[in-house]
């Protein structure tokens, strides 16, 4: 399945909650899940609709995809992987998504949101310990230095100036003076947001059915 390219805030508004899909302009107040009034998109977005259990697991697996911007069959992967590894399910599968070179440099506040920093990294403006990458889904493990290359540093100050975003979690380090950072650890479950956001057991029943 190809990666979605229409209307962003849609997604948000569709499936009802913010995905962070529009970082300056959500804190800026002119985000459409807020602004157009209703919380779904289309004229009978404000209707209610009844949804079934099965309904339920779509929405949050699809919560999750879009908030990561990752394909239907990445995501698969994702889940066998983790289901097939020691530890919870839900933790592992996660840990995998959180430590995708796009996502962490979301994280480290290099980028306003997660499409953003995966352009950074597929045009070649990340290093890694050095060595540049530019492969958006590539794990970052533990003591791994991640940084904007001294070339794109200007531009990249200039995209984030004025950004707020999340604050930077326990398991990274970031100097966005410098824009380096590195990864501490692999995070817990406790210390991913996204935990609390979304209902991953519904998601694990969706891969599991």
């Amino acid at each position: 399945m190809a990666r979605y390219t229409g209307p962003k805030e849609r997604i948000s508004r569709a499936l009802g909650t913010n995905l962070f899909l529009k970082g300056k302009r959500h804190e800026a107040g002119k985000s459409a899940l807020v602004h157009k009034g209703r919380p779904r998109p289309g004229q009978h977005g404000a209707a209610r609709h009844k949804v079934s259990e099965y309904g339920l697991r779509l929405r949050e697996k699809q919560k999750l995809k879009f908030m990561y911007g990752v394909s239907e069959k990445q995501m698969r992967k994702y889940f066998d992987v983790a289901a097939n590894s020691k530890g919870a399910t839900d933790e592992r599968f996660l840990q995998t998504l959180e430590t995708r070179l796009d996502n962490v440099i979301y994280r480290l506040k290099f980028a306003t949101t997660r499409a953003q920093a995966r352009q950074l990294v597929g045009h070649g403006h990340v290093l890694v310990n050095g060595k540049r990458v530019d492969i958006a889904s590539f794990r970052v493990r533990k003591d791994m230095v991640i940084e904007v290359k001294e070339s794109s540093k200007a531009a990249v100050r200039n995209n984030i100036e004025g950004f707020v975003g999340e604050i930077i979690p326990a398991w990274l380090t970031s100097d966005t003076e410098k824009l380096s950072g590195q990864m501490l650890s692999i995070p817990t479950k406790d210390e991913i947001d996204t935990n609390k956001l979304i209902q991953m057991n519904l998601i694990i029943e969706f891969y599991s059915r």
